[in-house]
């Protein structure tokens, strides 16, 4: 899911990456570092892990990493065997415990010299007799890889270097900490937000993102490439969070509210022909019929040839009562015998299904503000497709206007590689997303979870949570 906006925020963090590697190398300020390179969506995994794990031990890696550089950059006297070169790519060699050192990450292509070696096996995972053997057998048929930043402003004695070097870490730091100023940020912004909108994230969304990521970067001091997509991961994440959570009561617990005072929760679901509405009434009706509520259906749609016949088929299908009448009658007057039914009965769900209609057609908009009027709605839900990007948010905002929603659910949120009105159309009209359709059949529907969502925006391709959620 969210592929496109995915690849827009590790790009993001890329480029900061780039810019200030580039400066500190023409200002002399720059040393390889030994430890292993981050990627962005590394420091996701991170965060799962310090949930499972002590905080104290994530906590201790930048401490660690450090006491590496100092090993590293000491003295050859301070060294274990001063007969060998000192550095980070000795260790493999020499270390004499068992602690297992990090694999080092592979290069981008575009950090790559066009002239390129086959690469040097990876000898950190083997055991400790094989390490000197096969390390030699490598140093002979192999030469260094060199990163686009090391291939720049080389010493002439580049050349000399001896057939023992091995590729560096990919890791560098600052000899003087360096600070995130708004000239490195503003040509990356600027690329963030024509993403974002091309990623069908409305204006003000895309500029609350840029804003928010902005006063998060700007002051920072950095010692570390690593620091840097951390900083960057961590001030994306953030603004998306407060983009995406936007406070409200879930379904569930407002049935539970009026089932305490012996009503049932009257829903009513708006929108425009095509986005699924009918079908998402029976993913609902199904999904708390098996919570073990009582839901009754309201065929309110007179309008469109085929309606009742089609929220029919759906109630049939999951197993629960239709209040319907003939084509072209009041929908208001169903909906009303819909909620009239259920009282009666004591059911605790009455799902009102509508005329689609387009946010500019004034006759039927009345209409629906009169079924408003009549049935009295806990709840006014807009249906929008998620697939329909910034148009979704568009029409949710028309309707807004007319009616006054209480809520949205997006349909086709699984297709959605763009991600565009996943992330906007809770926040511009102020109105929290109840649930999410995920697919085709009548269990292929989740009840919204800003934090999931988070993970699923934040996380690499494969490491997607499990949709289907009961």
């Amino acid at each position: 899911m969210f592929e496109s906006l995915k690849k827009k925020f590790s790009r993001t963090s890329d480029k900061l990456e780039e810019e200030l590697i580039e400066e500190a190398q023409e200002e002399n300020n720059l040393e390889e570092e030994s430890g292993k390179k981050f990627s962005f969506f590394s420091f996701g995994r991170k965060d799962k892990k310090e949930e499972e794990d002590s905080k104290s031990d994530v906590a201790e890696i930048p401490q660690e990493v450090e006491s590496i550089q100092e090993t590293d950059t000491s003295d050859d006297e301070t060294s274990d065997d001063k007969d060998e070169k000192s550095g980070f790519w000795s260790f493999g060699k020499k270390s004499s415990d068992n602690k297992e050192e990090p694999q080092e990450e592979e290069e981008s292509a575009e950090e790559i010299q066009e002239e390129e070696e086959p690469k040097k096996s990876h000898f950190w995972s083997r055991n400790k007799e094989e390490v000197t053997e096969e390390s030699e057998d490598a140093d002979e048929k192999t030469e260094e890889k060199k990163s686009r930043f090391w291939s720049r402003n080389k010493d002439n004695d580049s050349s000399e270097e001896n057939d023992e070097e091995e590729e560096p870490s990919g890791m560098f730091s600052f000899i003087t900490a360096k600070t995130i100023s708004e000239k490195h940020l503003e040509d990356i912004l600027w690329e963030l937000e024509m993403g974002l909108l091309e990623g069908d994230v409305a204006m003000e969304v895309a500029s609350a993102v840029v804003d928010s990521v902005k006063d998060d970067l700007v002051g920072r001091k950095i010692k570390r490439s690593n620091d840097i997509t951390e900083y960057t991961y961590n001030a994306l994440r953030n603004a998306v969070a407060e983009i995406i959570d936007i406070p409200g009561k879930s379904m569930t617990e407002m049935i539970e509210a009026k089932k305490a005072q012996g009503e049932p929760l009257v829903v009513m679901f708006v929108g425009i022909n095509g986005t699924g509405k009918t079908t998402t009434i029976g993913k609902l009706a199904n999904y708390y019929l098996k919570k073990g509520y009582t839901p009754v259906i309201a065929a309110a749609d007179t309008f469109r040839a085929g309606a009742i016949e089609q929220v029919n088929y759906h109630a049939d299908k999951v197993g629960v009562k239709l209040i319907k009448h003939q084509k072209g009658s009041d929908p208001a007057a169903v909906a009303f015998d819909a909620v009239e039914h259920a009282k009666a009965q004591g059911k605790e769900l009455v799902l009102i299904d509508t005329a689609g209609r387009m946010q500019t057609n004034t006759n039927l908009m009345d209409e629906m503000k009169k079924i408003k009027r009549v049935a009295k709605p806990d709840l006014v839900v807009f249906v929008g497709d998620a697939l329909t990007g910034n148009d979704a948010t568009q029409q949710a905002s028309k309707f807004n206007e007319a009616i006054d929603l209480d809520g949205v659910i997006l349909t086709k949120a699984d297709a959605d590689s763009k991600g565009g009105a996943s992330l906007s159309i809770g926040y511009v009209i102020k109105k929290p997303i109840l649930f999410l359709g995920m697919g085709q059949g009548y269990d292929d529907i989740k009840e919204y979870d800003a934090d999931w969502m988070l993970n699923q925006l934040f996380s690499e391709s494969g490491e997607e949570v499990n949709i289907n959620e009961a």
